[in-house]
């Protein structure tokens, strides 16, 4: 198979949750139907395509497939008071919050050009996360049977999450992605069970640097830190 490794950028700034979820569907339904029109007419040359988003969403929290809803801690009330949105969506994992000051990344990749493996998928993504905190002195890692990126996972007085994950996968087609908490505010984390985890704390890059990150270079690195593992190149 001819592989493509280029990846359609575009960060869509500031966007409404649901607005974001319908362009990712849209996304991730074009280039399925291409999948499948190659597949029933090998004749044809034109290759399915890749994307990265990067957004950050107004306040929200969404619940994944295998989430429970007893997991957000708050009433429909408490949620218009305090400016947010709840949606019921269609990745994996459970209950996660979305808001000003945190990197979303939603990679929409054809994994046959890369690599079947979506174990192998999601390490490089939290891979790359953690090699940016890397660059801004800290030590990240996993937790042992939990996705996602984690500060001092070993101890469990001390371990804490600074990057979600949740992804959806179909004929080897990805959307959403991860959540990192740059300059977030991690008081909205309070109404929630994070990610159906009750023992362990969410932070923030800004928290543990103890300033205000600048956004622009947060992106930068991350998507160098992409690209050298996923060996794509952006456009």
């Amino acid at each position: 198979m001819i592989q493509n490794r280029q990846i359609h950028f575009e960060d869509l700034g500031v966007m409404d949750y649901k607005e974001c979820w319908d362009y990712q569907e849209t996304l991730f339904q074009k280039t399925i139907n291409r999948k499948i029109q190659r597949r029933n007419h090998p004749e044809e040359t034109e290759l399915t395509q890749n994307y990265l988003l990067f957004v950050e969403h107004p306040h929200v929290y969404t619940l994944g497939k295998s989430g429970k809803e007893e997991h957000l801690l708050i009433s429909n009330e408490q949620l218009v008071a305090r400016g947010a949105t709840y949606y019921k969506i269609n990745r994996g994992g459970d209950i996660t919050y979305h808001g000003p000051g945190q990197l979303v990344g939603y990679p929409i990749l054809d994994l046959d050009h890369f690599f079947t493996d979506i174990h192998k998928y999601l390490r490089l993504l939290e891979e790359t996360v953690i090699g940016v905190l890397a660059e801004y002195g800290i030590t990240a890692g996993r937790s042992a049977g939990e996705t996602g990126v984690w500060l001092d996972a070993d101890d469990p007085a001390k371990a804490r999450k600074i990057c979600a994950m949740g992804v959806r996968c179909s004929r080897w087609v990805t959307m959403h992605g991860w959540a990192f908490n740059v300059n977030a505010d991690l008081d909205y984390f309070n109404n929630i069970v994070p990610c159906g985890i009750s023992d362990k704390a969410v932070t923030s890059l800004h928290k543990e640097l103890g300033y205000k990150v600048d956004m622009k270079e947060v992106k930068k690195k991350i998507k160098r830190h992409f690209c050298n593992l996923f060996d794509a190149t952006l456009v």
